[in-house]
């Protein structure tokens, strides 16, 4: 599995939960103990030997594990697990819970403001050692919906999967959010063409420019901009 290239089919997977299936969770969201009246029935495996970790990252056995939740409990979900770790005494298996976040710069009516993104809408990490008791305080954690791999055998996160989050995770400079794409009109906001609207020809995400062609003097002529000195018109 690499997760970084699922990224976009995860999305998807996410967005799929039914309304109906978040509103009757809200109730169960906000008391973890209801989790074990009614515990997820499941035929458990733990993955083989060959996991695709080096043999230092195995000595203790733990890994990154990737549970998937209802989209937008996400944090619900984290405190949730977290409060049944400390009630159940399972912080020697199960070591911390993440919910993978990015920092984005989006411009909204000429403003530019930072937020908070998920970098995975619908998932958290897990990091823990592996075992039947383990699995089950996380499986029936009220949100979660099961772990990522195959079959009922949960998937570890490779040391090079792992790396690439907390990459994104912990970037200076914020990802820019592009709300428009080639084909599209749009305002520019900042800049000698300053409230003049185009036609989106190319976008370079590498180097966050976007070439936009504006009418100047009756004639198309193309201008390169950067990503925050344009909005959608």
């Amino acid at each position: 599995m690499d997760l970084l290239d699922q990224e976009g089919q995860w999305k998807e997977d996410a967005e799929a939960s039914s309304a109906d299936e978040e509103e009757q969770l809200e109730e169960s969201l906000e008391s973890p103990e209801l989790a074990a009246e009614e515990p997820v029935a499941e035929d458990f495996e733990l993955p083989t030997l060959d996991t695709g970790l080096p043999e230092s990252e195995l000595e203790d056995g733990r890994a990154w594990y990737v549970v998937h939740c209802y989209s937008g409990y996400e944090n619900k979900v984290r405190h949730n697990l977290e409060q049944r770790i400390e009630s159940m005494g399972m912080k020697d298996k199960i070591f911390d819970v993440v919910v993978p976040t990015e920092e984005e710069i989006e411009v909204k009516e000429g403003k530019r403001r930072t937020i908070e993104r998920r970098v995975f809408p619908g998932y958290i990490l897990v990091n823990m050692l592996l075992s039947e008791e383990s699995w089950y305080v996380v499986r029936n954690t009220p949100g979660v919906t099961g772990f990522v791999g195959m079959g009922n055998t949960p998937t570890p996160l490779r040391p090079e999967e792992v790396a690439q989050i907390i990459k994104r995770m912990e970037a200076e400079a914020p990802r820019i959010k592009v709300t428009f794409k080639s084909g599209e009109r749009v305002r520019i906001v900042d800049g000698p063409f300053n409230d003049f609207r185009g036609t989106v020809s190319e976008i370079d995400m590498e180097r966050a420019k976007v070439r936009v062609m504006v009418n100047f003097f009756g004639r198309e002529t193309p201008v390169e901009l950067d990503f925050l000195q344009v909005e959608k018109a």
